[in-house]
């Protein structure tokens, strides 16, 4: 069951390592029914780096995307004590009482010296965790731009194909992941916190203007007032941002994740935003730029790779000269694509 893929884990990294691979076909048909293990034995493959595992991981994505993209995909973010898996706890199981089945991709921080997920999402949304309905899928980021895992994109496909209905990606929160989560999902939620002031959430002026739905968390006991008064604050600041594409206003609400308060209404913005863009036509637009978007950056991402890989003495010295000031970086690029193409 869902809830227990984490304690599958293990097993699941053993048997790829061991090679114990069933074929993209099993792959394929077992996601199709639903089977949880077989699943996350698709996402590892897709997060793995081994050549192998990649032209299986892609055969696997081959099958199952004519399965996808009947999905509601939104993204989550917000500064670091915003309370984002508590939200996500929360409304998980709404979604849940609602007979929506969700999966969470929670993309973690990663260590710089061990290169392991520093948080435990799955261990901080220990309810929701434990029903079927739900599958949570903690990642570590890697060094990929702002914490969002490179593969995450792949892995909502796999998740739509499995049956998934909604597909919540929360980010790290730490500015800079937002702009690729955007390119992923149709909805995009910021979750904001009463009382921290602007020098806490100076991030948001940047993704504000990329929200399609803010929300004020924590909006119980003695903060519901200043809830309130942050809610109204952010109403007026809205109205100074430009236009979105999407034709539709940014609305704000304030909600709790202890009280379930405000729970409902959220999902409800959600639910009239995904009508609304489906009726104009933007939906459909929005998820061709996004594919049209991946497709160029998987081929930048490819190229460099392809790049690093044939030219890595040759860069070792081009950095000593640049560094020493004996060669500008300019023109030594310039003779290092040259090399690369004489290479091809």
């Amino acid at each position: 069951m869902p809830g227990a893929e984490g304690k599958e884990d293990t097993q699941i990294r053993g048997s790829i390592k061991k090679k114990n691979l069933p074929d993209a076909e099993t792959f394929s048909q077992g996601i199709l029914s639903g089977d949880i293990v077989l699943l996350s034995r698709a996402i590892t493959l897709v997060e793995s780096t081994l050549p192998s595992h990649q032209e299986l991981a892609e055969a696997i994505l081959e099958k199952c995307l004519p399965h996808t993209g009947k999905s509601i995909r939104v993204g989550i973010t917000g500064i670091p004590g915003v309370g984002k898996s508590t939200f996500i706890e929360s409304f998980g199981n709404h979604l849940i009482e609602q007979g929506r089945k969700i999966a969470v991709l929670a993309v973690d921080p990663t260590s710089q010296l061990s290169k392991g997920s520093i948080l435990g999402d799955k261990t901080r949304m220990e309810t929701l965790s434990r029903k079927k309905e739900a599958f949570i899928r903690p990642s570590p980021s890697g060094d990929s731009l702002g914490g969002v895992a490179r593969k995450t994109r792949e892995t909502i496909f796999l998740c739509e194909a499995a049956g998934f209905d909604t597909i919540l990606v929360e980010t790290v929160g730490v500015g800079q992941s937002e702009t690729a989560v955007n390119s992923m999902v149709d909805l995009f939620l910021l979750l904001l916190i009463a009382g921290a002031g602007d020098e806490l959430q100076g991030i948001k002026r940047g993704i504000m203007e990329m929200a399609d739905l803010i929300a004020i968390t924590k909006a119980d006991g003695d903060n519901t007032a200043r809830a309130n008064r942050a809610k109204a604050e952010t109403i007026s600041a809205v109205h100074f941002l430009p236009a979105h594409e999407s034709g539709i206003k940014t609305e704000v609400r304030t909600c709790s994740a202890v009280t379930g308060e405000g729970i409902g209404e959220i999902w409800t913005e959600i639910l009239n935003f995904i009508e609304a863009i489906q009726k104009n036509g933007y939906l459909d637009i929005k998820r061709k730029d996004q594919a049209k978007h991946w497709l160029y950056e998987s081929v930048q991402s490819m190229l460099l790779d392809d790049f690093y890989s044939k030219l890595g003495t040759n860069i070792q010295k081009a950095e000593e000269l640049v560094t020493k000031g004996l060669a500008g970086s300019y023109q030594t690029a310039r003779r290092l694509v040259k090399s690369y193409k004489n290479e091809e």
